[in-house]
């Protein structure tokens, strides 16, 4: 009887054995699986870190950084024609980098901001940019080069991916959400020194008419622009080419323009425009129109009389405005102070915090706002010359904890 009863022990140990055995298997199956279709997410997850606490006193929004790993499905992108609206945008990103288990988003709302090109006092070429909105959670996203792709360093506002901007990125399912950032840069530098930044235009008179572009050519929508820039172009008339390569479909029926410098000290304006504003009416009629720093004395006597460009939230092209300065023409009082800042050194600032003094002058928690953008969510100097970045979140120039500099050799 006893000897039986150890015969019953020893099967049960072996089917315990058995199916611990299988389990583990199927457990390092999975592991396997899961990390060889998703290694190059996982390790961008683990990357993303909070650089920086919200203040909410100040409205300021929390700071993370990431580092994407691998193409982020680019090419792939690419090869298929882009995308030509938002929500084909969320089901590519969908598909490929959650497998279409996990469920992502894509928004936009308005944005008013600034930008200029300059030149320090050391030659090099910079790049300026103020990001106007509300408080809202941002992210610096690094991603790698390869396969004909630079590296490069942008911004990219969490909102925009449906984080919520009074809350903290928290959760396995909210980091996985901002994986869509490296889709929705708002600004940013390659390492050819290629920089790029969005702004708004708020085309169609009395409401917005968003470009809708509709011919055989290949389709992007607004910040997949400026990502196929950063990746793809070594200097402004390569920006300008893939510009002119693909039809522009804007996000959230809304306009915008861009501006492209590159280390050369070339830089231009990309607007999209259809006749005049108050008949801009129909998106698929607009045609690209590039106004370059060298070549602008049609725009006016004080952006022909110099070098360097300044851009906000207004198409520059001429007679597109019943008046010279409009109330149609938004953000004119910043674009005017730019230039006012500027012309006192000829476009020469003493390094990239003469730049950023500029920035901090047209902050928008102390000018007059003329929209509802309450605050500088942040505030960049890009060095196109040694390729490297200043960044500084919500207007906090005097606080040395809140200044990030990043080049491509950290």
């Amino acid at each position: 009887m006893e000897k039986a009863k150890k015969q019953k022990m020893k099967l049960w140990k072996k089917l315990l054995i058995g199916v611990t055995a299988a389990l583990l298997s199927v457990i390092l199956i999975l592991g396997v699986t899961v990390y060889a279709v998703w290694h190059n997410e996982i390790a961008t997850l683990l990357s993303m870190k909070l650089v920086r606490e919200r203040n909410d006193s100040h409205h300021d929004g929390a700071v993370y950084t990431m580092n994407v790993k691998g193409g982020f499905y680019l090419d792939k992108f690419v090869e298929q024609g882009g995308v030509k609206s938002d929500a084909e945008l969320i089901a590519f990103i969908t598909s490929n980098i959650t497998k279409g288990l996990i469920p992502m988003s894509i928004e936009s709302s308005e944005i008013a901001c600034s930008s200029f090109t300059a030149k320090s006092e050391d030659g090099d070429s910079l790049f300026g940019r103020n990001y106007d909105f509300s408080k809202t959670n941002v992210c610096i996203v690094r991603t790698e080069g390869g396969k004909g792709r630079h590296a490069t360093i942008s911004t990219a506002d969490l909102q925009f991916v449906g984080m919520d901007v009074d809350k903290d990125v928290e959760g396995l399912m909210n980091k996985i959400t901002c994986l869509a950032a490296a889709y929705t840069p708002l600004d940013g530098i390659n390492d050819a020194g290629v920089s790029c930044g969005i702004y708004m235009t708020y085309q169609g008179g009395d409401k917005t008419v968003a470009t809708d572009q509709n011919t055989d050519k290949p389709d992007f929508t607004s910040t997949t622009l400026l990502r196929l820039i950063l990746d793809y172009a070594d200097s402004v008339e390569e920006a300008v080419e893939i510009a002119s390569s693909y039809d522009l479909h804007d996000s959230a029926n809304t306009s915008y323009h861009y501006m492209v410098a590159d280390a050369s000290g070339k830089s231009a304006v990309l607007e999209w425009v259809a006749q005049k504003d108050t008949d801009d009416n129909d998106g698929s009629k607009r045609e690209l129109k590039v106004t370059y720093n060298d070549e602008d004395s049609h725009i006016g006597e004080m952006e022909g009389s110099t070098d360097y460009q300044v851009v906000t939230n207004f198409i520059i092209q001429p007679g597109y405005y019943d008046g010279s300065a409009s109330e149609d023409k938004k953000g004119y009082d910043r674009y005017e102070r730019i230039y006012e800042e500027l012309n006192k050194t000829d476009g020469v600032v003493k390094d990239e915090w003469g730049a950023m003094e500029i920035l901090r002058i047209v902050g928008r928690r102390s000018w007059n706002n003329d929209d509802s953008n309450s605050c500088t969510v942040h505030s960049v100097v890009y060095n196109l010359t040694d390729k490297t970045m200043m960044w500084i979140p919500n207007e906090n120039y005097d606080d040395p904890d809140a200044v990030f500099r990043m080049g491509f050799d950290d």
